[in-house]
């Protein structure tokens, strides 16, 4: 991302209906009141404050949900680097299930979804899952686009200084999660990949490790692809499964799951018998993605059986 501006989201985003604010602060105020941490879980009904806070320091949102694979790689970068800033941004988490409203005012059509504000003005920064290189490249942009509009206060936390909220300790990781949640931290997917992989070779029933494993292959597969290149590569060749496979992880990655699911459907239906097994494995490997529950997994999974028999 080159640039970023509030003008680019008006007329795209509706927070009126989310404007119960308190008065404002006095012109100049160095400190936005205090609060429990530098990240948030945002409600319908507690976003006014949020709105209130972006008038002393930006307010990154961070729109996800519990399915979305792309949002559990996505928030911990966010949160990391949120935290890095020491007060001079706040993260607000919303749970696009839980806060219709909230998620109807931003017009979150796939997510994960970031937008950040800027004394009340809503300003674009990424959708679907982005390298931590380029989170912090756009977080940088951010507070230069605050300072520019007078924004540049910091959050006074729990009356003091900044600091983590300490809640029940964290179960340890097992070696082999930690080793690849450390290379997904520093970018390196392929040895996330292969850590991983020894975890389920030593116990093929970590279900954490098969998720993490997906979710970090995808990660890898679209990391160095071009939407608008791939979206050329295959309209030209409807039956090409590479290219095919490229499109539908972007898709998923930038939390489009049904248009994924039925653009490798779409190409199942349209192969010979004996070409189809790749199709299948990777919209199983989709599926695990996001989740036996989800009801989009369930609708896919029947069509897949109905083109099987």
């Amino acid at each position: 991302m080159s640039q970023i501006s509030p003008a680019a989201l008006r007329g795209a985003v509706d927070l009126s209906t989310l404007r119960n604010r308190p008065a404002a602060p006095a012109e100049g105020a160095a400190a936005a009141p205090g609060v429990v941490d530098v990240v948030v879980d945002a409600t319908d009904e507690s976003f006014g404050e949020i709105l209130e806070i972006s008038r002393t320091v930006p307010v990154v949102v961070d729109l996800w949900a519990e399915w979305c694979g792309p949002c559990k790689q996505l928030s911990p970068i966010i949160e990391k680097v949120t935290r890095e800033l020491e007060g001079r941004v706040l993260l607000a988490k919303v749970d696009v299930d839980a806060n219709p409203q909230l998620a109807q005012g931003f017009r979150a059509q796939s997510i994960p979804m970031v937008v950040a504000l800027i004394a009340g003005q809503p300003v674009p920064m990424f959708t679907g899952a982005v390298p931590e290189a380029q989170v912090r490249e756009v977080f940088a942009k951010l507070l230069q686009l605050a300072a520019e509009n007078g924004v540049t206060g910091t959050l006074a936390v729990d009356g003091g200084a900044v600091r983590d909220v300490e809640g029940p300790a964290e179960p340890e990781l097992p070696p082999l999660h930690a080793e690849a949640y450390a290379a997904i931290e520093a970018g390196d997917y392929p040895a996330a990949i292969v850590a991983y992989e020894k975890a389920l070779a030593e116990d093929p029933r970590d279900e954490e490790a098969a998720a993490g494993l997906g979710q970090v292959r995808l990660l890898a597969r679209v990391q160095t692809l071009d939407l608008q290149s791939a979206r050329a590569a295959a309209a030209a060749a409807p039956l090409d499964v590479q290219a095919q496979f490229d499109v539908a992880d972007l898709d998923l990655a930038g939390g489009h799951v049904d248009d994924a699911f039925g653009r490798l459907l779409d190409l199942f239906a349209q192969l010979p018998a004996d070409e189809r097994a790749p199709v299948r494995e990777r919209l199983v490997e989709l599926f695990g993605l996001i989740g036996a529950s989800d009801p989009r997994v369930a609708a896919a999974r029947n069509r897949l059986t109905s083109l099987l028999f």
